[in-house]
């Protein structure tokens, strides 16, 4: 479950803004060097390490001949995986509708009691179980795909343990929802999706803060960072303190990625008291510090820049548009096909699975502007980063492309994005572009005002 999209549309919806991560590819993408967690080490010169960048090395993205083959499959395999994911929900709710398999999971939980409330119970697990195991061979040939390519490194055995583990969590909470809806609709035949979008904003905000400390622990071990990292910690409150940003070191933490992934990342995730930056230990291990520190300057900036609880609003907003467009075509809907599919008005409990194949298509289709906006949010961190390790790091410009150059080597990340591909499913610039950004931003040999950190201490 953790930086995967919960299968269903609602959730889908609901869940749609993820926590702002530095690298995250519309199918994460993993490697597979081992990792090496080296002691607690000083802050060196770029110059005094292997593979360090020096002079003008890092201008562009480039692959071997064998890393691009293999980036350029990778990617679009998980291109056509995605929209085979999608393909397959609109197929799975269209055809359990029109053959009146959703009518009868319905009438059996009729049959089964006369409470309301528990045929929700009954009903909302049963066709939500059903639709992710159609969707279940998607998600294990992206898996195959991710060990085939060297991506992954989680047994099978793990990973369907943790498919059950996101499965149960995703039910509940379809359940909890769809519940809900259904008692607001049977309240407010007319203003259900406003009412609904008030109740669900709370609980949205609840898993918002929930997530880092009761979901993720089901799906990884966190330690304080300090605790294996002391000296990259304090080079990072340094880095905290010239950006006015008060993270304690117990809010920072060392995530163990490489028992199941190789991936290179870090994320801001939580809200309020549970608001923290997570450090994958595979960026500890196969990147420098002063890469590290770029990275961490970047999710820094989703701090200042308050993009978790921008993120947050933008998403409340887009999901009010969806509701209130949900309720219109489902009256559209149900006086067109109700009686063919067996469902005789928004009070069915079948009801919901129209909504949730009119709620597919909304979110599918609202995917560039969704991603649209997450794109700006993190290129503005990448200013940011930049800005905040400048004066700090030597060659701050030259670190920060090496540490995209890194990113991509390791993680197979697309040399060469199709345009139309980039603008509906990236959520973060293509690396190529965030690469030659970063090595072309210089405002302080032009003498201009940095964008965000005006003041250098």
């Amino acid at each position: 479950m953790p930086r995967q999209r919960i299968a269903h549309a609602l959730l889908l919806i609901l869940l749609s803004s993820p926590p702002c991560a530095f690298a995250a590819p519309a199918f994460s993408a993993q490697e597979s060097p081992t990792v090496r967690t080296p002691p607690p080490q000083q802050i060196e010169p770029p110059g005094n390490r292997p593979g360090a960048p020096t002079g003008t090395e890092t201008e562009r993205y480039t692959l071997s001949h064998d890393r691009y083959e293999k980036a350029v499959a990778y990617s679009r395999a998980g291109y056509t995986l995605y929209f085979l994911s999608v393909a397959v929900g609109f197929a799975v709710l269209i055809l359990a509708l029109r053959f009146g398999v959703v009518a009868r999971i319905r009438d059996f939980a009729q049959r089964t009691t006369e409470n309301r409330f528990l045929q929700g119970l009954l009903f909302i697990p049963i066709l939500g179980f059903l639709l992710d195991v159609a969707d279940f061979p998607v998600r294990a040939a992206w898996h195959g795909l991710s060990l085939h390519y060297e991506q992954s490194v989680q047994r099978w055995g793990s990973w369907l343990i943790d498919w059950l583990k996101s499965e149960l969590i995703s039910i509940a909470f379809l359940t909890l929802l769809g519940l809900i809806l259904f008692l607001v609709i049977r309240k407010s035949p007319r203003h259900w999706w406003f009412y609904f979008w008030l109740a669900a904003l709370p609980i949205i905000l609840g898993a918002f803060v929930l997530e880092p400390v009761v979901i993720d622990p089901l799906f990884y071990k966190f330690e304080p960072l300090a605790v294996q990292q002391p000296a990259l910690t304090t080079e990072l409150q340094k880095l905290t303190q010239r950006a006015g940003l008060q993270i304690p070191r117990e809010r920072m933490f060392l995530m163990n990625a490489s028992s199941k992934t190789n991936e290179i990342n870090a994320y801001v995730t939580g809200f309020g008291a549970s608001k923290r930056v997570v450090i994958y230990d595979n960026v500890i291990g196969k990147m420098t510090p002063q890469e590290t520190l770029f990275i961490f300057g970047h999710e820094s900036g989703h701090y200042v820049l308050n993009h978790v609880r921008d993120g947050f609003l933008f998403f409340a907003v887009v999901l009010l548009l969806a509701l209130y467009a949900a309720y219109r075509l489902l009256h559209i809907m149900l006086a067109r096909w109700g009686t063919s599919w067996k469902v005789y008005g928004p009070q069915d409990w079948g009801a919901l699975a129209v909504l949730l194949l009119i709620l597919e298509g909304i979110l599918f289709f609202s995917s560039p502007l969704i991603n649209g906006y997450s794109r700006t949010q993190e290129h503005n961190a990448d200013v940011f980063g930049l800005e905040l390790i400048h004066g700090i790091v030597p060659n701050s410009a030259q670190v920060a492309a090496h540490a995209f150059q890194d990113m991509g080597e390791l993680d197979l990340a697309d040399p060469n994005p199709p345009p139309f591909i980039t603008f509906w499913m990236y959520s973060h610039p293509p690396l190529a572009e965030r690469l030659v950004f970063a090595h072309g931003y210089d405002p302080w040999a032009k003498n201009q005002s940095p964008k965000y950190i005006k003041v250098q201490k």
